[in-house]
């Protein structure tokens, strides 16, 4: 039997779930729901969703409404006849028609081993954190926020300089062969839906631009877990001469980022023949940084044009 599978998703997340039912013999993508093409970069051209990027050339039905609930699109989804309908990082709240519309329900792809880090940030909020593992669940939707049942999960341990990048990385290779496996169980009885321990539960909100912002009365090892959850997105900065400031990861290095020290949160000082930041407990050591228009640079050649930075309370 091959079951008719409506998928609905926007980003790079949602690129490999998709193209794993694509590749399956057993299901039937007669649909891709995705957000509307929004402008991006410099010239602000239209840019189509990497799902709708991926669903191009298929001959599959793409239907980007504005909002799910806007006149026509639930009748446009009836259309559609679905069995299933998979959900990966999509953007928009599904409500009750469309929970109760297909037959075997709606199923999502959610990347935190629930119910950790419910939420729309869930890969950010466990690097933050300085969670020791992440993962991915396959459960069934119901009116609540990823409170749902869940069907399957796999784990993965995070690296010492896990970004929130590479840790999106690896779990958008995860979520496509366990949605199959956990889709298969699930279909023929061999997996029975679990209910997910409601004390165990924590939230990871959507981000903004201005979440970023280091709040330098935090400990020097919460800031460097910030840095490293929010790249890219949003990004980590400081202010300095009222300008914002981005402090960036040095991805790969071996030099310390974080040591003992006592300085006024927020002041720049010589630390051990590099520059330190300030914080509540520790001084957190910057590699590199960079200014609105210009090149990220090291540290030290930062300073080196800036003698006035040393001393300088960011805020």
């Amino acid at each position: 039997m091959s079951y008719r599978v409506v998928f609905m998703g926007t980003p790079d997340f949602a690129v490999p779930p998709l193209k794993a039912l694509l590749d399956a013999p057993d299901f039937q993508v007669v649909g891709v729901v995705t957000q509307p093409d929004r402008p991006a970069g410099r010239g602000k051209n239209l840019q189509e969703s990497p799902v709708k990027q991926a669903a191009n050339g298929t001959r599959i039905p793409v239907f980007q409404p504005e909002k799910l609930r806007a006149p026509g699109s639930f009748e446009q989804l009836q259309s559609f006849q679905p069995d299933l309908i998979v959900v990966a990082a999509f953007g928009q709240i599904l409500r009750s028609n469309v929970l109760e519309l297909p037959q075997y329900g709606c199923i999502n792809v959610h990347a935190s081993l629930l119910p950790r880090w419910r939420g729309a940030a869930p890969i950010q909020a466990a690097v933050r954190a300085g969670d020791s593992h992440s993962g991915i669940t396959i459960m069934k939707m119901d009116a609540g926020l990823d409170t749902g049942d869940m069907l399957l999960a796999q784990s993965i341990s995070l690296e010492t300089q896990e970004t929130g990048q590479s840790l999106h990385d690896k779990l958008a290779q995860i979520g496509g062969s366990l949605l199959l496996t956990a889709l298969r169980g699930y279909l023929s009885g061999a997996i029975m839906p679990q209910k997910q321990d409601e004390n165990l539960s924590t939230y990871a909100p959507m981000l903004k631009k201005e979440d970023g912002l280091i709040n330098w009365g935090q400990s020097a090892l919460e800031i460097e877990r910030q840095v490293r959850a929010y790249h890219p997105w949003p990004g980590t900065f400081t202010l300095w001469q009222g300008e914002p400031l981005k402090i960036l990861p040095d991805l790969g290095s071996t030099l310390p980022v974080i040591l003992p020290g006592k300085a006024e949160p927020g002041l720049v000082v010589h630390c051990e023949g590099m520059i330190g930041i300030g914080t509540s407990e520790g001084v957190y050591l910057p590699r590199k940084v960079q200014l609105a228009g210009r090149p990220a640079v090291e540290v030290s050649a930062f300073v080196n044009g800036r003698p006035g930075f040393v001393g300088a309370v960011l805020g």
